[in-house]
């Protein structure tokens, strides 16, 4: 099967240790690609590659600080020296930072953007330009966010990240296309994985947030005992696959998305209201409350 006259037959994927990076890598794995799993934590990366070998698929893993662009450089090198030219690159790497602004410092704005944003720079500057040099087409996918086009009043560092992330694509689209090379960006809403339970989260109580993650925990483990989510990653890996094959620009993820997206372009004034009710002192007081009614029952 050709995706965009192109054969993915070597993707890589950052981020993949778990959540959606994982998905896309096993969804590529199961369609015969040789997958180059990467994450900062090497130890979460070998555990997907076990899952995708397991299946009797190829995979191999590989450590990547996705915020360093000489480890990009050496990252790129090895995969190159190893297995090739990449025919797609997935830019997942992501994390979640939130609060009000003003209580956010300028090192939580640099966490964010560092890996949300610029970890997508890095990665799409440095295979982009293998391509180029080996005179191969290839496909790049950002995963960006609904909250590119849904204002949300405690997450603008994260939202600025992945605005970010989403006009990046469009430019590069414009730029990279004579050379041969598609960029797409992926816009999931609500979707089941740990970016919740490794977010920082400032100006709230930290034994509320604990209490919080324990619930997403609950919340993965009942989702994973299903046999479909309507939260699954996969949901997102198969829009990636999409992506790449129809050389698509933007693709929101769940009806969440679809709505932000076509809010934005329909009623922006009314897509800005939906959420200005929201303010960190209610999201913590509907916490307490949610976290107090849990306890009771």
């Amino acid at each position: 099967m050709k995706f965009n006259d192109i054969e993915p037959g070597l993707v890589v994927v950052t981020g993949a240790g778990s959540g959606i990076g994982r998905a896309v890598a096993q969804r590529f794995a199961r369609m015969g690609a040789q997958v180059v799993v990467s994450d900062i934590d090497k130890d979460a990366a070998l555990a997907t590659v076990a899952t995708i070998q397991a299946a009797g698929r190829r995979a191999v893993a590989m450590q990547l600080d996705v915020t360093d662009p000489e480890a990009w450089t050496a990252f790129a090198r090895d995969v190159h020296a190893d297995h090739g030219v990449p025919d797609v690159l997935v830019n997942n790497a992501g994390i979640l930072v939130s609060g009000a602004f003003l209580d956010l410092e300028p090192a939580d704005w640099e966490y964010q953007l560092s890996v949300n944003l610029l970890g997508v720079v890095y990665g799409c500057r440095t295979f982009a330009r293998l391509m180029f040099d080996q005179g191969r087409r290839g496909h790049i996918v950002n995963i960006a966010s609904a909250a590119a086009f849904t204002q949300t009043p405690v997450m603008s560092a994260y939202s600025v990240s992945k605005a970010g992330v989403k006009m990046l694509t469009e430019c590069l689209r414009l730029e990279l296309a004579p050379k041969g090379v598609g960029v797409s960006a992926i816009c999931p809403g609500v979707i089941n994985t740990n970016i919740g339970a490794h977010a920082v989260t400032v100006g709230v109580d930290p034994d509320l947030v604990e209490r919080g993650r324990q619930i997403a925990r609950d919340m993965q483990e009942f989702a994973a005992r299903l046999p479909f989510s309507p939260l699954s990653p996969d949901l997102v890996a198969r829009a990636v696959v999409r992506a790449v094959r129809y050389d698509l620009a933007v693709v929101p993820v769940r009806a969440e998305a679809w709505l932000g997206y076509f809010m934005l372009r329909l009623a922006p004034g009314i897509n800005r209201r939906m959420n200005q009710p929201l303010s960190m002192e209610r999201i913590q007081a509907a916490g307490e409350y949610l976290l107090g009614r849990r306890a009771s029952g």
